[in-house]
């Protein structure tokens, strides 16, 4: 199922029980001020009421001046629903997920409807369709986007990445850099809806936990994390909230594949800064390794020590793939207080209580992390060696993504 989170407030549970702190909306101010706790996407019961994508091509006038006559609503032409919504598969905070058929070919696809009714939202919606938008090809690992929809009342317009001859995509992006609405009124509901591939293996904490440890599948699974990360660096973009509720299954080829999701809170470098500092004008060619960003976000048990103090750069997506490997690769877990699930997750523990890694290592820069955390795992040298790197508590001490996925190459073949 392709699951959609809520992010809320953390808070922390009885019994080393924590919540998932999750920053939805990046904050400017350091990470400690800034934790937010998140509520996963509860699954619901199948709607089979046959609803539908909104698919009509034209726009609506947005608006004339005092005294004059509005004009005639221009001439369109009207489709036909090209997608039909079998049932809800995930909920959070400003929107829905759904499970959909495309109509013409049947095949099935992931619909993900956003509520565009504040800026913070239209910030997230945005951040996610720029990264993905942005990507001039495709790549195995990561989620496909297919389209992106704008419904306001009762039209539907296609929204394609830049551009400027839309006044819809214009307002939208107005909404978010003022942080006020500029688009309609709050009766007249806008939402985007994204069109995207079906997942229909969960995600990686459902796909690890329900079956038996498999070392072929982790090596597997670590090789085609690393190659998404570097195609992702590679392509001016940071994820910024990689954990496992984010890595989607997919089983269509008969063999499990992983799909990196979840964009809201990516940043694309591309565009900025060769004078390394979010959001000054350069060329498009940056080095994301030497970009660096203040907007303290991620998901508190996968930020970097860095992020916690909110200046860092792509090396904190390093970090938290090197937690993610170490919990999957030894089945390290923790109880989300509120859901009551079982998550992949390392942390440290301090008395009853469980700390995030970079939250620890930020407090002690010389604490040594014990890799492997149990005496009966069975964990090569390579492997021990690449993790510790990966978590290194200083980011230039961290390989790029590049190095990452050749040194990952070589520690599974010798694996």
């Amino acid at each position: 199922t392709f699951v959609f989170n809520d992010k809320r407030p953390m808070d922390t549970g009885d019994g080393g029980r924590r919540r998932t702190n999750s920053v939805r909306a990046c904050r400017r101010s350091g990470a400690r001020n800034a934790k937010l706790k998140r509520e996963v996407g509860k699954v619901s019961p199948g709607q089979s009421r046959g609803d539908e994508v909104p698919m009509e091509e034209g726009s609506a006038p947005d608006g004339v001046a005092k005294g004059e006559k509005p004009p005639p609503p221009p001439p369109r032409r009207v489709l036909g629903p090209r997608y039909s919504l079998l049932r809800e598969v995930g909920r959070g905070s400003y929107g829905v997920v759904y499970e959909a058929v495309a109509r013409r070919s049947g095949a099935r696809v992931a619909v993900k409807k956003l509520r565009c009714d504040a800026p913070e939202n239209v910030e997230l919606a945005l951040a996610e369709f720029w990264a993905l938008a942005s990507l001039e090809r495709r790549h195995e690992n990561v989620v496909q986007l297919e389209e992106c929809v704008l419904q306001r009342n009762g039209m539907a317009q296609k929204m394609s990445h830049g551009n400027k001859r839309s006044e819809q995509y214009l307002r939208l992006v107005e909404t978010s850099l003022k942080g006020e609405r500029v688009l309609g009124y709050p009766e007249e509901p806008c939402y985007l809806w994204f069109v995207m591939e079906f997942c229909e293996g969960g995600d990686l904490n459902q796909f690890i936990l329900s079956r038996s440890p498999d070392p072929a599948t982790n090596n597997s699974f670590m090789l085609q994390l690393t190659s998404a990360v570097a195609f992702l660096h590679k392509n001016n973009i940071v994820h910024r909230d990689l954990k496992p509720d984010n890595i989607l299954i997919s089983e269509k080829s008969g063999v499990p594949v992983l799909k990196v999701a979840d964009f809201g809170l990516s940043k694309v470098c591309a565009g900025f800064g060769g004078r390394g500092k979010e959001g000054e004008d350069g060329n498009k060619n940056v080095n994301v390794n030497k970009f660096w960003l203040s907007s303290a976000c991620g998901s508190d048990f996968y930020m970097a020590p860095e992020v916690w103090e909110g200046h860092y750069t792509a090396k904190a997506d390093i970090f938290a793939l090197g937690i993610i490997m170490w919990a999957m690769i030894e089945r390290i877990t923790f109880i989300d207080a509120e859901s009551k699930r079982e998550l992949l997750g390392t942390y440290i523990r301090q008395g009853s209580e469980i700390v995030p890694v970079g939250e620890a290592l930020l407090e002690n820069p010389k604490m040594v992390l014990h890799i492997p955390q149990k005496r009966r795992t069975s964990m090569s040298d390579g492997i021990k060696q690449l993790l510790k790197d990966m978590l290194a508590v200083n980011p230039q001490d961290r390989p790029d993504a590049f190095e990452l996925e050749t040194r990952m190459d070589q520690v599974t073949c010798a694996a």
